[in-house]
């Protein structure tokens, strides 16, 4: 009896080595997938756009329609401007709203806030553009920078609230108990003691944000619009990589689709550098508070 029953066991932990082992296997595939489908597509673009990138490209303003040459600094300069202001609407209004579903989500309110918020986060980008047309350029009557940065905000808030109210969360009570101690105001506790703990990670929530309004094509094309040229006023039309990106795949110009290949790696690369930015901050963050 005591052989059948070891028997039993043995095949028993047999058969969960066997299925562990595919499972991981199974994952470890998985995860295989992913990076090369990544480096397929950064390989593809590198393949079709490094040739084309030099300094023209970073300094020259688009030629004319059907001309050779030229390039994207006046959507470079655009799209910086664009994430500037859109980080102005996007940061005090998530993270305002992180915070409070954090520290006041007790109260009812703060559960539909936290459900308005998960449905914004699935709401197309197209329809964000639709909105900001509607209460940005028809009053103002023109497309304008200050109409798509406000788009790329609308866009930033869901992201930055939804990481920031994580972020906040991890804070240890026993700060906040300290704080409230001392006779401290609960603004005063938020200020000083909880956002400066969790700024690492609210800072890696807003560049995620950043980097992934950062190429947005749909919100832009109604409402900055595109400007062949330097956009000298925020009311004006400006240009911005991706539209210019879009704008020369679909043309039937073979320069211009040379132009958008390159394009495409400037925004990658843009991409690429705002998470690595966003990573060497938590970390040299984390080494400035071991530090202390």
């Amino acid at each position: 009896m005591k052989d059948m029953i070891q028997s039993a066991f043995d095949r028993t932990r047999l058969q969960r080595e066997i299925w562990n082992k595919a499972m991981v296997s199974i994952l470890f595939l998985c995860a295989i997938s992913v990076l090369l489908i990544l480096f397929n597509i950064l390989w593809h673009l590198l393949i079709q756009g490094i040739s084309s990138l030099n300094l023209d490209f970073f300094t020259h303003l688009p030629k004319a329609v059907g001309e050779n040459g030229g390039g994207m600094a006046n959507a470079i300069v655009g799209t910086f401007i664009l994430l500037i202001l859109a980080v102005c609407v996007g940061v005090p209004i998530g993270l305002g709203t992180g915070v409070y579903l954090s520290e006041y989500a007790h109260h009812r309110f703060a559960q539909t806030v936290r459900f308005i918020t998960d449905v914004m986060n699935g709401i197309p980008s197209i329809v964000f553009g639709i909105f900001a047309y509607t209460v940005c350029v028809m009053p103002m009557k023109t497309f304008s920078a200050l109409s798509g940065g406000f788009a790329l905000g609308l866009m930033m808030i869901p992201m930055i609230t939804r990481t920031s109210e994580q972020f906040v969360k991890m804070v240890p009570n026993q700060l906040r108990e300290a704080g409230l101690a001392l006779g401290v105001p609960q603004w005063r506790v938020i200020v000083d003691i909880i956002l400066p703990s969790a700024i690492g990670g609210i800072m890696t929530g807003i560049m995620v944000a950043l980097a992934r309004v950062a190429g947005e094509t749909a919100p832009l094309m109604f409402t900055a619009f595109g400007n062949d040229h330097f956009s000298r006023s925020l009311i004006q039309p400006i240009a911005a990589m991706p539209l210019q990106v879009y704008q020369y795949a679909i043309s039937p110009f073979d320069d211009w689709h040379r132009q958008a290949w390159a394009g495409a790696v400037v925004l990658i690369a843009m991409v690429f550098f705002i998470n690595i930015w966003a990573q060497y901050f938590v970390a040299s963050r984390k080494r400035w508070s071991a530090g202390k």
